[in-house]
């Protein structure tokens, strides 16, 4: 089914256009709230997780009907975030500012959702432990020392890395700006 159909869906049919979202994302939603919560929550908190991933969706699509060019894109952020929001609660960090703003377009950043999304994929091609190491600092405001502990490498090392992976994501979006 395509997005324009699922989301007139949404919308004219609510209860089959649900049932019918959660039955063509629901794997990948799991992949990635398990892909960034390993080592830190169970099953429950996964399965948890993805339900609260199409509550947000289907509440954001709802409010912003001409918004969404690409579910995909979109649940893939909110997947992103819901799973930065429950390794907080699992860890007992403070929790990340509003679904609805980062959805939304920033007035001071005039970033929208597609730009997050080219960013958060722009990362996760920089590969591991590059992309983790990024999301760690600047998702989870960890510092080198709680990522080195994490990912058993020395500060001075992730610092290093760090450094490496700014300078290639900078090649990236300079590639794509030309």
């Amino acid at each position: 089914m395509q997005d324009a159909e699922l989301l007139h869906m949404l919308q004219t049919k609510p209860e089959d256009g649900v049932r019918e979202l959660i039955r063509s994302y629901s794997g990948y939603v799991y992949a990635i709230i398990k892909n960034k919560l390993s080592g830190c929550g169970t099953h429950e908190d996964f399965e948890e997780a993805v339900s609260d991933v199409f509550v947000r969706f289907y509440e954001w699509v709802r409010k912003h009907p001409s918004e969404c060019r690409s579910i995909r894109a979109v649940l893939a952020v909110i997947a992103k975030r819901q799973a930065i929001d429950r390794f907080r609660a699992l860890t007992k960090l403070p929790p990340v500012e509003s679904y609805e703003e980062l959805l939304t377009e920033q007035p001071d950043s005039g970033a929208s959702p597609e730009a997050s999304v080219t960013l958060m994929m722009s990362v996760q091609a920089l590969g591991e432990p590059d992309s983790e190491i990024i999301l760690r600092r600047y998702y989870f405001g960890q510092s080198s020392i709680e990522i080195a502990a994490a990912l058993g490498l020395k500060p001075n090392t992730v610092d290093q890395k760090l450094s490496r992976a700014l300078k290639k994501l900078r090649a990236i979006w300079k590639e794509d700006a030309s």
